[in-house]
């Protein structure tokens, strides 16, 4: 009995693992046997590889064939086996050269007209291929542009089973042409178009500059949405690096990814009926990536806060704190990457006009309190910066002119801060000042003006522990914004103004 083999990439989550697709011909009567853990869309491959095999002019064996997945303790999920599955079992009839075998990883699925589909996670498997020292990847058509974001593999596109033989033959699959999967180019949203309310967009540049989470709220239509959405606009572009690790998210999801590595930052805004899956990652057996995961190095932005499931706000503690989401199935645990900056807006109330002067507030006042408590003190205490909205004045708006700060001039107030912040905190492994830890901040740092501002306003307990790092880390970003070496005193009480959602007149640079 000859044996073929043929490579792939099982995935679990963002962990990718080269498997080895062994198959064997003979040894029994005729059946198709596939080992190794596979799940049901992989134990189906044998009947589409067997239909793909005969559109494309090829005879399955008549005997007993035998596929192994290995490593086989490893759990195996998903159809782009398919090619591997059909190229392995080629060479072990003898129906195909087993040369261009070696060193080459297959993904792809195959329909039953031979036609090679698209599939998940192309990006982490070729990317994972490349480091375990594979120098070509074959992959459906459709991914060669995605497939070459990883540099040091040769990339073969193919659109049939029949080019996938051509190839194996030592002849050359001519570059697909197909039409990369189309996406949707986002509007560039500029500050500019803010209007007013001045010390929400400081608040904002104070977030991009330091990372820090956010609370916006006020009445319907003063602009939180508006401010929430341009904030990505005015954030550092991704590193490669980063760029990479958020596109092999996607790729994961299943979601398109364009002829380029984007560096710009994600923006994910859930709608408020999402579930505790949709918000952290879920499925069945192997968990899928979750809004938290596609915010990764962006923002999580959550309108109408207060509306969503307390169950799925609090499932968002543990991945604040770590950066991380652990998801554990019947199948396996996954850990998905999930530093995310978080976004949060509410109305005052259910009807949104409680304490607006001149409008009436439908709401009674325990309909009000039990709104506010939807977000959990726990959630709240975790939030950096609380940013109220006003309505507008005509007298205000005719003051502060129609239009604001364009973001071009705001970003590059903010990526100074951040390399400030970069030089800084580089020696205690950091690169915002929202990752410092507590310990780093109280004994690595210098000591900043105002500690005694500080200590008071804990002792009468308007701040946690907690809340008292996030004053240092907020002063800190206020004065890598200023140009300080350290936060002077009206830094600390800039800080803690915007951490207890204060009146920031007066102390906004």
């Amino acid at each position: 009995m000859k044996l073929g083999l043929a490579q792939s990439v099982g995935l679990i989550g963002m962990d990718a693992t080269v498997v080895d697709v062994e198959a064997v011909v003979g040894g029994g009567l005729p059946r198709t046997v596939i080992v190794g853990l596979p799940d049901a869309a992989l134990h189906e491959a044998g009947d589409r590889c067997r239909a793909a095999l005969t559109q494309a002019g090829f005879t399955w064996p008549d005997q007993r064939v035998t596929i192994n997945l290995s490593p086989a303790s490893l759990p195996k999920a998903g159809t782009h086996f398919d090619i591997a599955i059909a190229a392995a079992v080629l060479t072990a009839a003898t129906l195909l050269p087993a040369g261009r075998l070696q060193g080459t990883v297959f993904l792809g699925e195959l329909g039953l007209n031979a036609r090679v589909r698209s599939v998940r996670g192309v990006l982490p498997a070729v990317l994972a291929a490349a480091n375990a020292g594979f120098t070509r990847a074959v992959v459906p058509a459709a991914h060669v542009h995605e497939a070459s974001l990883v540099e040091g593999i040769e990339v073969v596109g193919v659109n049939t089973l029949h080019d996938v033989a051509t190839w194996l033959r030592g002849g050359e699959v001519p570059l697909p042409a197909p039409e990369p999967a189309e996406t949707v180019e986002e509007h560039q949203w500029d500050l500019v178009d803010v209007a007013g309310q001045l010390e929400a967009r400081w608040a904002i540049e104070v977030a991009a500059a330091g990372r820090h989470h956010v609370f916006l709220t006020g009445p319907p239509g003063v602009g939180k949405t508006l401010l929430a959405e341009r904030l990505p606009g005015i954030l550092p572009e991704l590193s490669p690096s980063e760029a990479l690790e958020v596109a092999a998210i996607r790729s994961v999801s299943g979601l398109a990814l364009g002829t380029q590595l984007s560096r710009r930052a994600p923006f994910s805004a859930p709608h408020h009926s999402a579930s505790v899956a949709a918000m952290v990652g879920g499925g069945a057996r192997i968990a899928q990536p979750g809004a938290i995961s596609l915010a990764h190095r962006g923002i999580l932005f959550l309108d109408e806060a207060p509306e969503f499931s307390p169950r799925a706000l609090d499932a968002l503690r543990t991945p604040l704190e770590s950066g991380r989401v652990e998801l554990a199935r019947s199948l396996a645990s996954t850990s998905y990457p999930a530093r995310f900056q978080l976004v949060l807006a509410a109305n005052p109330c259910p009807c949104g006009h409680a304490g607006q002067a001149g409008v009436h507030c439908e709401c009674t006042p325990m309909a009000v309190r039990r709104y506010g408590a939807r977000l959990s003190g726990p959630i709240l205490d975790r939030v950096d910066i609380i940013a109220p909205l006003r309505p507008m004045t005509k007298s205000y708006l005719r003051a502060a002119g129609s239009t604001g700060e364009p973001s071009a001039a705001v970003a590059a107030r903010v990526a100074e801060a951040r390399e400030r912040q970069r030089v800084r905190l580089e020696p205690v492994g950091c690169r915002t000042n929202a990752e410092v830890p507590g310990s780093v901040l109280r004994t690595s740092l210098p000591r900043p003006e105002g500690v005694d501002l500080l200590e008071a306003t804990m002792t009468r307990g308007l701040l946690s522990l907690r809340g008292l790092d996030k004053v240092l880390r907020l002063a800190w970003t206020i004065a890598d914004l200023n140009g300080a070496d350290r936060p002077r005193l009206d830094h600390v009480r800039a800080a803690i103004a915007l951490r207890r959602g204060e009146d920031q007149a007066g102390v906004v640079s």
